[in-house]
């Protein structure tokens, strides 16, 4: 893959102007709990300690097989992605908050792309047979008035289809709610992710077991074959793991064997059922340019005690995407391309499992995000798209009496809306590299 690479006659410092236009529309009401996503970049973020060691446990090979295949597409369709340019995609949260604030800020800041969660316990309810699709009405319409593509993530199933809302048990059961949505917003959604860190056990249903890898991947092959069959160009993105070394069924299996199993699982047939491959790499209080173990932080004033400095193991890294692609390519994915569906770096917090923020200023944030933008254009021909984490999560926060929270520690918003320095560090990168690329538009 070639990429387009920075133009020496523009190594200049550009400085802009940040215009922070307050939109109106959108409801002010804070948003409830089960519509707040709780994944984070390291961990499940309300509800456990985020691993943070060695995996402890043993591989263990896969043994769920599927009792009939799902056929593969006839002819595969090529995905509408344009391999010179490095995209930019920013997760928030639309739902009972003035969307159109959050997207003309998106928008200012240069952002083409936006991550939505979708949770689907919340829409559809298979005991009644009836759907919930007002909010999402007004979240697709306005991303969509807004310019801004869209890539929804669609998490946790209704009770009626697993018991603990984790992956559901039957895959057609999700591959019909894809269908209803492709049915109901056509190409006002651009990128379907499927699920989301399903190696965490919180995101499994409350536990996670080697077996389990099998059945993400039958789950990936319906939803795959439905989107597809409905919306040729939709981009299917294959869920990213957690960065975790951590291997236990309460809380999570490694990210290196998750992606061993879905990949070496049938014979590798899921190839055929994922356009990109989502990553999520974590940083806890470490540069973008260091790595574990050849390359390692020092992060001051941490006192080392059991895993509490977060820099002696690869997980704990924006690198570790280097990992994941090699892990690709070893398994016969390397044609696949990666999208970095979450990063980001935290700043001080009071929840527990990420102290490692409060060894983070917020002058130190706002460098690190660029200079993981900055690398992944200069070293990643292999990456499309990067979503920072998050824009908006510090005003839901501050509504709701805890702006300390650690998913407001990730944004690059104030809980008063006002930009953090991350914000306008995101914006003059965004705007430097699409100048690079000859796709930068002057106001």
């Amino acid at each position: 893959m070639h990429r387009i690479r920075r133009w020496p006659a523009l190594i200049l410092c550009l400085m802009i102007v940040s215009a922070l236009l307050a939109a109106c529309g959108g409801e002010p009401t804070t948003p409830p709990v089960s519509n707040v996503p709780t994944a984070a970049v390291v961990a499940t973020p309300d509800t456990s300690t985020p691993p943070t060691a060695v995996p402890t446990t043993a591989p263990v090979e896969p043994t769920a097989v599927p009792a009939e295949p799902t056929p593969v597409p006839a002819e595969p369709t090529p995905v509408p992605i344009n391999p010179d340019y490095l995209e930019f995609g920013i997760v928030g949260h639309l739902y009972y908050t003035d969307r159109d604030r959050v997207l003309q800020l998106a928008n200012n800041a240069g952002f083409d792309w936006f991550r939505q969660q979708v949770v689907w316990k919340d829409i559809e309810d298979p005991v009644k047979g009836i759907y919930g699709w007002d909010e999402l009405d007004r979240i697709v319409e306005a991303v969509d008035r807004s310019g801004i593509k869209l890539l929804v993530n669609v998490v946790r199933s209704p009770t009626a289809y697993n018991a603990t809302n984790g992956l559901p048990d039957d895959p057609e059961t999700l591959a019909n709610f894809l269908e209803q949505m492709i049915r109901r917003y056509g190409d006002k959604i651009h990128a379907y992710e499927i699920w989301n860190e399903p190696n965490l056990a919180v995101e499994n249903g409350g536990e996670i077991v080697p077996e389990d890898v099998g059945h993400y991947v039958e789950i990936l092959k319906a939803a795959y074959t439905r989107i597809k069959s409905l919306k040729p160009d939709a981009i299917v993105l294959a869920a990213a793991s957690s960065s975790s070394g951590v291997t236990n069924p309460a809380i999570a299996l490694s990210d290196q064997e998750f992606y061993r199993l879905m990949y070496t699982y049938n014979n590798g047939e899921v190839r055929n059922y994922f356009d990109v491959q989502a990553v999520h790499p974590g940083g806890a209080a470490n540069p973008p340019d260091t790595l574990w173990p050849d390359n390692p932080s020092y992060i001051p004033g941490c006192q080392p005690a059991p895993d509490r400095c977060w820099n002696d193991h690869e997980t704990h890294y924006f690198r570790h995407v280097e990992n994941v692609r090699k892990w690709m390519e070893q398994y016969g994915m390397g044609d696949k391309e990666i999208w970095i569906t979450e990063y980001g770096w935290a700043t001080a917090n009071n929840t527990p499992g990420y102290e490692f923020g409060n060894y983070v200023t917020p002058e130190q944030q706002a460098e690190y995000i660029r200079s993981a933008m900055l690398r992944v254009y200069d070293n990643y021909p292999f990456v499309g798209n990067m979503f920072l984490w998050n824009i908006n999560f510090a005003v839901l926060w501050g509504e709701q009496g805890n702006p300390n929270h650690e998913q407001a520690a990730f944004a690059i918003l104030n809980p008063d809306w006002s930009p953090r320095l991350s914000y306008l560090r995101a914006q003059d990168t965004i705007a430097q590299i699409k100048m690079w690329q000859g796709r930068f538009v002057a106001p």
